[in-house]
């Protein structure tokens, strides 16, 4: 069956069958929404999209134009939409139950998802969200609880890296370093401390992508051995900070912060929220990285055996989100090494995790996530996906080599570029010229990317390829344009 197959005719509500055109839901839009992520006067110039449908890999206006989601509609979107196996089974739980308490009850769904998490993992026990930041949220919470029940209760400090992101609610935000979402909220916010990046955009001349990671890794070290005593816990986005424009850096880094962590007893949390389930090239990002070898002891850099790296060698906590459903429903899922979660089994309530919000373990996001597993497993998808890779990167040769563009980078399904000279309306101008030429793009500052459905085919790639190129020799924006 074709993808986009399987798709119903969109059921318009009764109150709104006169309100069919793009320029009727924009003004309402702006009238009752408050856009997330946006200043809200800028939507004057710059319109919100009115999107009626998704097939595929396309959104699909209410005139009938269409866009390439090439960002996945913000990387959750993994297998396109309306994909008819995810329908099916969302068809299907309904059926059986929409949701029900997960404090003093359980079901089918999320039982074996987090029976196959574990698997995939090797953690266990998951706690579920709702979102990314909720993940963030239950993740340090986790760490700085476990070191109260073991008896260390000093042990509240977080650290994080450079031009990370990891949510938006106070906790995620306070190990965050992206100033535009966190100056304004400093005041409510916890102190923590960045280390130094191993974003190879920061390297210096002549030095590797390797060597710098590990250059990252020394002024990690450095901190730690002064402040482990006071510190749950380093989070780390894997491989890629989407934040920060999607820096990438080399995978020693996670082989040198896990022995860090093993020797100065402190937690890493690994952030796959935006990473994990096949979008870097591996299921998760952490199987990238070297082995760290026996017992928790690291191997000369070079002689990690990358496949068989799983997530638990290098992470004592993972948060997962995003792509977990496929794009269809809110879900997040955080889980933890046995010892975590055995710190707090006690007949004393206190000593329980008391975290919770009603939706958690929702059967329906869970039946979603079981079919992207589904997906994932069965059609060899990752294996695919590098083939996709290799060509869609032979594709962007002419982008890599324009004079305006610096840092071509690529990450399984990632792509990224920095764009020279651009002014303070760069993002705004791409975008919309963009969308005019049928692809839905947001770049983040300076750099342009690309992370795309995985469902592409080589007519949507040659279709990115050729508007990233016109845009580059089109999209100028300075002062004016901010």
């Amino acid at each position: 069956m074709a993808i986009g197959a399987g798709c119903y005719p969109i059921a318009i509500p009764f109150s709104v069958k006169q309100i069919v055109s793009n320029r009727d839901w924009i003004e309402r839009s702006r009238a009752a929404l408050w856009h997330p992520c946006t200043q809200m006067k800028q939507m004057e110039a710059t319109p919100p999209l009115p999107i009626a449908r998704g097939e595929g890999p396309w959104l699909i206006d209410y005139e009938g134009r269409r866009y390439l989601d090439a960002i996945s509609s913000w990387w959750v979107n993994l297998f396109g939409h309306c994909h008819p196996r995810i329908n099916a089974a969302l068809r299907d739980q309904l059926e059986r139950i929409e949701h029900v308490i997960l404090a003093g009850g359980t079901h089918a769904p999320v039982v074996e998802l987090s029976e196959r998490l574990a698997r995939l993992t090797g953690l266990s026990h998951a706690f579920y969200g709702s979102d990314g930041a909720s993940a963030t949220e239950i993740a340090l919470k986790m760490s700085f609880h476990y070191w109260r029940n073991s008896g260390r209760p000093q042990k509240t400090g977080f650290v994080s890296l450079q031009n990370g992101y990891h949510g938006e609610t106070l906790g995620a935000l306070s190990v965050t370093d992206v100033a535009i979402f966190k100056d304004t909220y400093a005041p409510l916010l916890r102190q923590t401390h960045q280390a130094m990046s191993p974003d190879w955009r920061l390297a210096e001349p002549g030095e590797t992508a390797e060597a710098y990671a590990l250059r990252a890794a020394a002024d990690l070290e450095r901190y730690l051995a002064e402040h482990a005593e006071t510190t749950a816990a380093l989070i780390v986005e894997p491989l890629v900070q989407g934040a920060a424009g999607m820096a990438m850096y080399h995978p020693v880094y996670l082989q040198q912060a896990r022995a860090l962590c093993d020797r100065y007893q402190v937690h890493l949390i690994a952030d796959e929220i935006a990473v994990g389930f096949g979008r870097t090239g591996t299921l998760f990002a952490c199987e990238q990285a070297p082995s760290p070898g026996p017992a928790g002891h690291p191997l000369a850099v070079g002689e990690g055996n990358i496949a068989a790296t799983r997530v638990a060698d290098i992470a004592d906590i993972v948060c997962l989100s995003k792509g977990i459903t496929g794009g269809y429903l809110p879900l997040s899922a955080v889980l933890c090494r046995d010892a975590i979660y055995a710190a707090f089994y006690h007949d004393d309530s206190a000593r329980g995790f008391l975290h919770s919000h009603s939706y958690t373990g929702n059967p329906l996001a869970c039946r979603a996530a079981l079919a992207v597993l589904d997906l994932i497993e069965g059609g060899k998808v990752i294996e695919a996906n590098r083939d996709k890779a290799a060509r869609f990167t032979a594709l962007l040769a002419e982008v890599a080599a324009h004079p305006r563009v610096a840092h071509f980078r690529q990450a399984g399904m990632i792509w990224a570029f920095d764009v020279k000279g651009a002014g303070p309306g760069f993002a705004r101008a791409w975008h919309a010229q963009a969308l005019e030429l049928g692809v839905f793009m947001r770049p983040i500052g300076h750099s342009a990317y690309f992370m795309p459905p995985y469902v592409i085919g080589e007519g949507e790639m040659q279709l990115m390829a050729r508007v990233a190129a016109k845009l580059l020799d089109t999209v100028q924006a300075g002062p004016a344009l901010a």
